[in-house]
């Protein structure tokens, strides 16, 4: 009886999954300069990260937030110093080494690293947590179940795992890597504009 709510927020979350922000960012540039691996692991953790804005929704307290300017900025101005940290980080990539474009290696990154990365960048995103109060207020009925809504949770957080798997296999292919090769450290710079954009365009974020 709860298939027709179940499609309705799945349809609403592929729209929103598949919109370009901090999540598709961090996770193409991971893919691009670090491999597969690297940007596998921060796809699970965007994907982990939905479970924490599942949580506090279930448990009323993005509620709190959304009516609380304090908390609402407080999250905001986090977030977006995340944002513009690993974007200005990533504005200072320099040109490889003579001779390392004879070696497919992928630069070292540690998994934890990885995954940290995507989880701060999702769990930290307030448009995020606007986007699951609503979800979790409008779309779903508040008469359904606890353990079915939980169940909703569930499905968003690995269907954007999955998602994001998707975005990282694409972008870490052998041919798409070698066509930044030779002007990786200019990519890393664009991209480290884009994340600064995104992490000015989030501090001016309002709560509506």
């Amino acid at each position: 009886m709860y298939w027709a709510e179940f499609l309705t927020v799945a349809l609403i979350h592929l729209l929103a999954v598949a919109s370009p922000g901090p999540d598709f960012a961090v996770v193409v540039r991971e893919s691009v300069a670090n491999g597969r691996r690297a940007g596998t692991w921060t796809a699970f953790g965007v994907g982990t990260g939905i479970l924490v804005h599942v949580a506090y929704s279930l448990l009323g307290i993005g509620l709190i937030v959304s009516q609380s300017i304090v908390l609402f900025n407080a999250l905001k101005w986090l977030a977006a110093a995340y944002l513009l940290y690993i974007g200005f980080k990533a504005l200072r990539a320099k040109p490889a080494p003579a001779g390392a474009l004879d070696v497919a290696v992928a630069p070292l990154r540690s998994s934890r690293g990885a995954f940290m990365t995507g989880f701060v960048t999702n769990g930290l995103n307030p448009k995020a947590t606007l986007f699951f109060l609503s979800l979790f207020t409008v779309v779903i009925n508040p008469h359904t179940p606890l353990a079915i809504q939980a169940g909703y949770g569930l499905y968003l957080a690995v269907a954007t795992g999955l998602w994001f798997c998707l975005v990282a296999l694409l972008f870490s292919q052998a041919r798409v890597r070698a066509g930044f090769t030779r002007m990786g450290h200019w990519f890393d710079r664009v991209m480290g504009a884009v994340l600064i954009a995104l992490g000015i365009k989030l501090a001016f974020t309002e709560l509506r």
